[in-house]
């Protein structure tokens, strides 16, 4: 493996933990509610057991096989690894952190949470080395029917919420944060990504296939 191709693995893979570790500092800050997907997950745990991550190992699974046959095609290794670290690590960081029932230690961590989680999207983006799969559910209605990515990710978003809150997954003003707040903060910090990995690879803009 040369250069370039291992500093745009150590970055995917860092990224997917730190945003692992986001997410799971999100979840125990619940009480101020958690993002749309890990609602469902969390809701789905409630009601069925197993473990949030291997939930959402689960359901990015079952997204992957739709969106293989809609496009005819395997997904990137990326895409794959993606779907099983995730869940993984926000297993492994769930057992890891603690669980602050006061409610200014909770907002500390969801609020950190969030930080974390917009940083480790940027850094594991821009190698381009595959989406995540509810990235690829929404990029499936993007170019099937011509919708609006902004429009798209709001909608999927409503519905997996909804869906997480009727199992008992926990909703509040936390999760409509995440929703209006990570796409910011993936505006910033995808190209500060993106510019460091181009300066310890040395290659220019045009290098690699975003």
């Amino acid at each position: 493996m040369d250069k370039t191709k291992m500093w745009r693995w150590i970055f995917y893979l860092s990224g997917l933990i730190i945003v692992a570790l986001g997410i799971s500092m999100t979840i125990k800050g619940y009480k101020l509610g958690i993002g749309p997907w890990d609602v469902f997950h969390v809701g789905l745990y409630k009601k069925f057991g197993l473990t949030i991550g291997t939930w959402s190992i689960l359901t990015g699974l079952l997204i992957i096989g739709g969106t293989a046959i809609i496009f005819r095609e395997l997904p990137k290794i990326g895409t794959w690894l993606n779907m099983i670290l995730l869940g993984v690590f926000i297993d492994i960081f769930n057992w890891l952190l603690p669980d602050p029932a006061a409610i200014i230690p909770q907002t500390i961590l969801f609020v950190l949470g969030i930080v974390v989680m917009g940083y480790g999207i940027g850094v594991y983006m821009c190698p381009n080395i595959g989406a995540g799969p509810r990235d690829s559910l929404m990029l499936v209605f993007v170019e099937k029917f011509n919708f609006s990515i902004k429009r798209v990710r709001t909608s999927i978003e409503v519905i997996v919420a909804i869906c997480g809150w009727l199992l008992g997954g926990p909703v509040g003003v936390g999760t409509v944060i995440i929703a209006l707040l990570i796409g910011q903060f993936v505006h910033y910090t995808l190209p500060q990504s993106k510019a460091l990995l181009l300066k310890i690879t040395g290659e220019n803009e045009k290098e690699i296939l975003w």
